[in-house]
């Protein structure tokens, strides 16, 4: 056998290796993560400077950056492999149902006329409870312990109303890069660090 018959061969059994990895999504909390918290922050400043109604729609740059992001480093993990664990099933349909949960809850409040009065502490509170139950489920300290900051410091934003609203966005980007950035660094390092993939 000679050289390239042996590279084929590692080749052909490492990509048989990698398409048998189970998929891991260690980029999904970073892909949400920092779209949110710059996104939030980048509103907090401009109603801080300008104070001016279109300010308060800068947050729908959240899901035109998340969403193709997470399309993206799912499909990339979809190459990699075609299969997924019970566990990876259980956290995106929870992550899908926040998501959704968010979106019906921001327009229900908005509806009410109550948006600003809570809606930053339940989108702080769904992020830290879904930090919370992917680190349960995953059995990953960080992810748990992230989890539970995160959801106790939700509550926070409820004592900034009136003119203080703008300040609920601060906290809520500090809370998400506590429930998503964070944990998705840790978690994206220990991947790595044991060969996940």
């Amino acid at each position: 056998m000679n050289t390239i018959e042996e590279l084929d061969i590692i080749t052909r059994t490492r990509g048989e290796v990698m398409s048998s990895k189970e998929l891991t999504g260690e980029n999904l909390f970073l892909a949400w993560g920092y779209p949110t918290a710059i996104i939030l922050l980048l509103e907090f400043a401009a109603l801080l400077i300008w104070n001016e109604d279109w300010c308060n729609w800068l947050w729908m740059g959240i899901p035109l950056f998340g969403v193709p992001l997470m399309m993206y480093f799912l499909n990339e993990d979809y190459e990699r492999t075609h299969h997924r664990t019970l566990e990876a099933n259980v956290i995106l349909m929870m992550w899908i149902f926040i998501g959704f949960a968010s979106c019906v809850g921001g327009a229900a409040m908005g509806f009410a006329g109550v948006f600003q009065y809570c809606y930053c502490s339940y989108q702080g509170l769904l992020c830290g409870m879904g930090c919370f139950m992917t680190g349960i489920i995953l059995h990953f300290r960080p992810k748990t312990i992230c989890g539970i900051i995160a959801s106790a410091l939700s509550a926070i934003p409820l004592f900034f109303q009136g003119d203080l609203w703008p300040w609920q966005l601060l906290i809520t980007a500090v809370i998400v890069t506590i429930a998503l950035i964070i944990p998705g660094h840790a978690f994206k390092q220990y991947v790595r660090k044991n060969s996940v993939i």
